[in-house]
């Protein structure tokens, strides 16, 4: 009798266990549709300027003078807000060799508040990206030490393609030349320049090497977003760069409970942007998506925000403020 009970005890735990993994699985993926569809509807509501996408046109209301906090071009049929890459670049004044503090100044409140939030919640490109991850093909793992050297050229961009460049080279108008938007941008040529060379005709007469060139990366960023976990996000955007600058120091951050965690890896193995939450809770490369948290099975990691100077706890003891 006694046997027979100890069995059925087993038994409801083995139960239970299940039951909680299955909640836990259940929650993680409805996190994942909660977030896509955030991403989704931000990016609905930033280009609803549906007369554009109907004629051809660019919006150049009032709300052009403020800038969106994800990559949005500025140049989209239905944007009604400005690509903060592109404003940053294009309020150098080349006359005088000076610029405005106001984009700048914007975006660094962004980043100081919740650090790459934006990259993981309200970027609609980044969408795309895991969008096309989610095509079934075998996916390429970059090894670990290139994963890190390319990880550094998002920051050579930013420096000088955003900043150094339209600094020191000026257009016919004396303004900053935008070299990253022009020249590299993928998604410019996905959100404003494809839209528009397909409803513009006179547009569409003038598009020639410039637009070949930039659709060809673009092209790229697609293939390699099959294969890769948002590539362009790890690799080359800017902006992602530019809150990765505060993501340390940011009101938002990831909290680690040392006491509460067993070291079961399970938090490192889901993170697609190869972070593991354990020895750096607030990585620059995080972007705040929370899958983490979701799947830790003794609520080990959590968001919140920063309450002075009190340290944040690291896996051996080590404390960052």
């Amino acid at each position: 009798m006694d046997k027979e009970k100890r069995e059925n005890k087993q038994y409801q735990r083995q139960a239970e266990k299940q039951e909680e993994k299955y909640a836990k699985k259940q929650g993680q993926r409805n996190h994942s549709y909660v977030r896509k569809a955030v991403q989704a509807g931000w990016g609905i509501l930033t280009n609803a300027y549906l007369t554009g996408f109907i004629n051809g046109t660019v919006y150049k209301g009032p709300l052009k003078n403020f800038c969106v906090p994800g990559m949005n071009c500025y140049s989209c049929p239905g944007a009604l807000g400005a690509c903060p890459i592109g404003a940053m670049q294009s309020v150098f004044d080349g006359r005088k060799r000076r610029f405005s503090f106001y984009v700048v100044g914007y975006l660094a409140l962004i980043g100081l508040l919740v650090g790459r939030f934006v990259c993981g919640w309200l970027c609609l490109f980044g969408l795309i990206e895991e969008l096309l991850y989610m095509i079934p093909t075998p996916k390429l793992h970059i090894p670990e030490k290139l994963d890190k050297i390319l990880r550094y050229t998002k920051y050579v961009v930013l420096v000088i393609l955003v900043f150094a460049l339209p600094f020191f080279i000026r257009n016919e108008a004396g303004a900053g030349e935008p070299f990253f938007c022009k020249y590299l941008c993928p998604v410019g040529t996905l959100e404003g320049g494809i839209p528009l060379v397909l409803l513009n005709e006179g547009i569409r007469s003038a598009a020639g090497f410039l637009f070949k060139w930039k659709f060809a990366i673009l092209i790229l960023c697609i293939a390699a977003s099959i294969f890769i976990y948002r590539p362009f996000c790890k690799y080359i955007c800017p902006l992602g760069a530019f809150y990765a600058l505060f993501q340390r120091v940011s009101l938002l951050r990831m909290n680690y409970d040392k006491e509460a965690c067993i070291n079961c890896g399970k938090c490192a193995g889901v993170c697609k942007m190869n972070v593991n939450p354990v020895k750096c809770p607030n990585s620059t490369e995080c972007i705040r998506c929370g899958d983490c948290v979701k799947i830790c099975p003794k609520n080990a990691l959590s968001f919140k925000p920063q309450q002075g100077n009190m340290p944040v706890k690291y896996n051996r003891g080590n404390t960052k403020v």
